[in-house]
């Protein structure tokens, strides 16, 4: 697929810290309970670390307990883009940054959470940059 935002290889590596690499670039997962954005409540937008794409807001976000922050819808529709990944020996389905196709978290449904998707997006916070809310 061709993104908005599409860069070499060693474009990435220069601009990405090795964890935002190892995490948007090679679809790695930090480690639960550690990141940054796992128990903000601060209002705002939530971009994508490597482009800058808005893709959530404070207003979706959720307690999950999961270890990872946890979004029930994105801020658009198009902001996002699914895709089923049977990596691991699983089906699950991934969540990359429509505009630069950065790997992000994964979405999961049917989980019984009280929100009105019905949808869990569990992604990185290393994956994420929030712009606090001005005011």
């Amino acid at each position: 697929m061709a993104y908005d935002v599409e860069k070499p290889d060693e474009q990435w590596r220069a601009e990405l810290t090795p964890g935002e690499y190892a995490v948007l670039r090679q679809a790695a997962t930090e480690p639960a309970f550690t990141g940054e954005y796992t128990d903000t409540k601060t209002r705002g937008v939530y971009s994508c670390r490597a482009c800058g794409a808005d893709l959530f807001t404070s207003e979706t976000k959720f307690e999950s307990h999961c270890g990872w922050p946890s979004f029930f819808d994105p801020k658009d529709t198009d902001a996002v883009e699914l895709i089923e990944d049977r990596s691991h020996g699983m089906v699950r389905t991934e969540v990359r940054c429509a505009r630069c196709g950065s790997h992000l978290g994964h979405v999961f449904a049917g989980e019984g959470y009280p929100t009105p998707t019905d949808q869990r997006y569990c992604i990185n916070s290393i994956a994420l940059r929030l712009a606090p809310e001005q005011g």
